[in-house]
């Protein structure tokens, strides 16, 4: 997209529409912003069935509220990418079925992943079997949209924002990790949201608070004697409610659960400094520390958070209609980055978000050139703009590190076809290291390899 402010009908593209309550939420946030009530939404999904409901509660709720957007539905993705100002791909690849492999078979092998769709073998074959479909949207939008900003939802982020990167998109990938932390931070030492400042960066789900403060009061004294009270190892949860889980910001499946009980960023932040921007649960499958056994995962994590069992059990069209009557009652924007970054494109209106870029070896010093970086960004009419951050505390960048070498695994495995780098990636991965032998490591991701070839691209079947 060129560097125009104050487009008055954008064409916005969403790849993916059709997914389990993230999309029509996402389009909610985007009528939220005066400035975007006269777009085009485009909305593409491979599955008619799924995108039929999603496209008429979206024109419910444009004519509830009286806007003049148009909506168009297709199934054809270059259709909907032609001349798109912005796209933003929200999807998974192989649904529900495929992500019980990447769950239930290292489960054989001893490694439980409680979400498994980011990092680890869940998440390295979640991205490898995306790798086609990315292909496919590349391919197109380089033909017949190759300045339109792309925004990424899809997990896992790090990869996949990596991945449409080096194929030469320019896309930002976005979380709400780090407003959900921060959010929760706030409430535990009950001061407002609007009158705090923090500084936040690392990679997606392992982020750092670097500074939290309200104007010139340090508030990480008290962070440490609140959380040391209510979530030190072995007293239990006190119930303090937290709203940053993992959403797996791409597949059909848009869940926010309660976080009550935070033991594992409590003991990351008394070991290495700083508190981190993931869920105790999710954050627990970056480390090889908090799941070695059972009995160690339930001391650590006391009630137990599947995101397989809730991909499980969803039930599609009645959220979507709850979603509906909410936003026909109140338009409000969420806590998701999506539509600010679509408004301060449009319009030239600045903000600042928390994206997924790649790093250049320019914005976080001490992580590799190739990494996925999660920091500050400036948004305006030029698009997503990173801050430099410089190097991170020497202890954070060094756990960054060990899920930055999976992850950069996986995206050569991707770009090359080399499945040696996906057993590799695999191998390196925290948890499955802290789990299993490197024979049982290569088995595993044989049988996973085994368990997706019908997804994979065709320069990593066997």
């Amino acid at each position: 997209m060129t560097s125009n402010a104050f487009l008055t009908h954008p064409k916005i593209a969403i790849i993916g529409a059709g997914g389990f309550v993230f999309p029509f939420r996402l389009i909610g946030d985007l009528l939220s912003f005066p400035a975007l009530r006269e777009a085009t939404l485009i909305l593409m999904d491979v599955r008619p069935e799924k995108l039929g409901p999603v496209a008429d509660a979206t024109r419910e709720l444009i004519a509830h509220h009286g806007f003049g957007a148009a909506v168009e539905e297709t199934t054809d993705r270059r259709a909907a990418l032609d001349s798109a100002d912005i796209v933003i791909i929200t999807f998974q690849v192989g649904g529900v079925e495929s992500y019980e492999h990447d769950v239930m078979i290292p489960r054989k092998y001893g490694i439980d992943q409680t979400v498994g769709d980011t990092v680890g073998p869940g998440g390295v074959f979640r991205f490898l079997r995306s790798v086609s479909a990315y292909d496919a949207i590349i391919d197109d939008a380089l033909e017949v949209c190759p300045d339109a900003a792309f925004i990424n939802y899809a997990n896992p982020m790090a990869m996949a924002t990596s991945y449409l990167n080096a194929r030469g998109l320019r896309c930002v990938g976005l979380c709400h990790s780090v407003q959900g932390t921060t959010r929760m931070l706030a409430r535990t030492l009950d001061v407002p949201y609007e009158e705090v400042r923090y500084r936040c960066a690392g990679i997606n789900h392992q982020a750092w608070v670097l500074e939290f403060s309200r104007g010139q009061e340090d508030l990480y004294p008290q962070l440490r004697e609140a959380m040391n009270e209510r979530h030190q190892r072995g007293r239990g949860g006190s119930g303090l409610a937290g709203d940053n889980g993992d959403h797996s910001e791409a597949a059909e499946d848009f869940t926010v659960y309660e976080g009550g009980n935070e033991q594992v960023r409590t003991t990351l932040m008394n070991a290495f400094g700083y508190f981190e921007t993931e869920s105790s649960h999710h954050a627990s499958e970056y480390l090889p520390y908090f799941r070695k056994t059972p009995e160690l995962t339930q001391e650590y994590i006391p009630e137990r958070w599947d995101y397989f069992e809730i991909c499980s059990a969803h039930d599609d069209q009645g959220d979507i209609d709850t979603q509906l009557e909410q936003l026909k009652a109140e338009l409000a924007p969420s806590v998701e980055y999506g539509a600010t970054i679509v408004n301060s494109i449009v319009t030239g209106t600045p903000s600042v978000v928390h994206g997924n870029v790649p790093n250049n070896g320019s914005i976080i010093t001490n992580l590799p050139a190739d990494a996925c970086v999660e920091v500050p960004c400036l948004v305006d009419a030029n698009g997503v703009q990173p801050t430099a951050i410089g190097e991170l505390p020497l202890q954070l960048a060094a756990l960054n590190r060990t899920n930055v070498n999976v992850q950069t695994l996986a995206v050569q495995a991707a770009l090359t076809g080399c499945r040696e780098n996906v057993h590799h990636a695999v191998a390196l991965d925290p948890l499955t290291a802290a789990q299993v032998t490197l024979e049982d490591a290569r088995a595993m991701t044989d049988e996973l390899f085994e368990a997706h070839a019908d997804l994979l691209p065709a320069r990593l079947k066997g």
